[in-house]
């Protein structure tokens, strides 16, 4: 397939019925997420929207893209927290706070190198989370002072700590899987529970 420019991936993408994510010229089609997935997504939006309303910062879900100008690519995260200005036409932003994905079979890989990579190259971004959808299991990426990065595995009983934007929200793991079924199911093998270091 030829490679797009942005502005024909932009106007194919208003018409499209299939989300794309856009990759330095060349797209990818999204899958369908599952149920664990959609309700996980919709707890940390409904707490990160109430508690940011009236801030002039907004959480997005899903449908927002985010444009990384350095990796010519545009995601679809699964959450977004921005404080950008309100532009009701605008179909991406460019200055998130904070990410999050949540992982599936098919995407995990990639959520965890090409996506950190791409989105580590965000000035702006001071979090990233990827959230486990069968296990209690949110690992956040933070920013520090001093520009490196630092992790942090959370567990059941820990809680999500959102202190980017003025006033903190602490968000427990309990309220993030409200309604999902955690079961003896495995998503991951051994092998793939390594932490990513970055720096």
């Amino acid at each position: 397939m030829p490679r797009l420019s942005v502005e024909e991936y932009l106007d194919r993408e208003q018409r499209a019925t299939v989300r794309h994510e856009y990759i330095d010229g060349q797209l990818f089609a999204m899958t369908g997420a599952s149920e664990a997935h959609n309700i996980i997504c919709g707890n940390v939006f409904a707490a990160l929207h109430g508690h940011l309303r009236g801030s002039g910062c907004r959480a997005f879900m899903n449908d927002m893209k985010v444009k990384v100008e350095a990796a010519n690519s545009f995601y679809y995260p699964d959450i977004m927290v921005t404080c950008e200005p309100y532009d009701g036409e605008s179909v991406f932003k460019q200055a998130p706070l904070v990410l999050m994905e949540v992982l599936s079979p098919s995407t995990r890989h990639i959520d965890r190198r090409e996506k950190m990579m791409a989105y580590r190259q965000l000035e702006s971004l001071r979090q990233y989370l990827l959230v486990h959808q069968n296990r209690y299991r949110v690992d956040s990426y933070r920013k520090c002072k001093d520009g490196n990065w630092e992790i942090s595995t959370l567990g059941r009983g820990d809680s999500i700590v959102f202190d980017s934007f003025s006033a903190a929200l602490e968000l427990s793991l309990d309220a993030v899987y409200e309604g999902v079924v955690i079961d003896s199911f495995v998503e991951e093998s051994d092998d793939d529970l390594e932490n990513y270091q970055v720096n």
